[in-house]
């Protein structure tokens, strides 16, 4: 069982750490997993701003969309992904309903 803490920024920052390599999941998703799911974009800032050792190459848009902000910018956080066996076409994750991560 996974302690959380009443933080939601520290619940963001649990949940993707346990997003599988070769998978992705959506700011919407991590949000609701946090306990707000209408904090998409407060998951996008976080990200942002965050612990840059954590995995956030994995989190994209609810349409499997690269990140516009991605440090670097989306052909790196393509190439992040390309190295995890992910690939994308136009910026857009290829196969996307099939690579979700969307824990039970």
């Amino acid at each position: 069982m996974i302690e959380l803490s009443s933080n939601f920024r520290e619940r963001v920052e649990v949940f993707i750490k346990l997003v599988p390599e070769g998978k992705v999941t959506t700011y919407g998703d991590l949000a609701s997993l946090a306990g707000s799911p209408m904090a998409a974009r407060i998951v996008g800032g976080i990200a942002h701003y965050g612990e840059p050792s954590l995995p956030w190459h994995r989190l994209v848009n609810k349409n499997g969309g690269l990140a516009s902000g991605f440090h670097g910018g989306r052909d790196v956080q393509a190439q992040l992904l390309a190295n995890e066996g992910i690939t994308c076409t136009e910026h857009t994750v290829d196969n996307f309903n099939l690579i979700r991560w969307r824990p039970e």
